[in-house]
C-alpha cells in the first residue's frame, strides 16, 4: 500500500522523539493493515477517519483520508486538544 503524507502531517512528526516515532509508526501499520476499523467523521470532516493511539500517556489521533484500496494520505497527527478544529481548517 502507498502511503501519502501533508506537510500538516510531517511538521509535528519532525519535533517527535525517537520513541514518540517508534509509536507512531505502530499506529500508522495499524491503519495501513486495517483502513476501515478506525472512526469515519462526518459534516465538514467527510470521508476522514480517526485513529486513536496512546502515546505514553497521551491520546493521540492521528487523521487519514483512504484514496483508493492502494493509498493512503495521512493528514495529521496530534494530541486530541483542538485537533478537530485545526483539523478541520487545513482541509479547507
Amino acid at each position: 500500500m502507498r502511503i501519502l503524507v501533508t506537510p500538516t502531517f510531517e511538521r509535528p512528526v519532525k519535533k517527535m522523539h525517537r520513541q514518540q516515532k517508534e509509536m507512531l509508526d505502530e499506529a500508522v501499520r495499524t491503519v495501513v493493515s486495517q483502513p476501515e476499523t478506525a472512526e469515519t467523521k462526518v459534516g465538514d470532516l467527510a470521508g476522514v477517519q480517526v485513529h486513536k493511539f496512546r502515546m505514553g500517556s497521551l491520546l493521540c489521533l492521528l487523521a487519514y483520508r483512504v484514496l483508493d484500496e492502494h493509498k493512503i494520505k495521512l493528514l495529521m497527527v496530534g494530541p486530541q486538544e483542538n485537533f478537530y478544529r485545526d483539523l478541520n481548517r487545513s482541509e479547507r
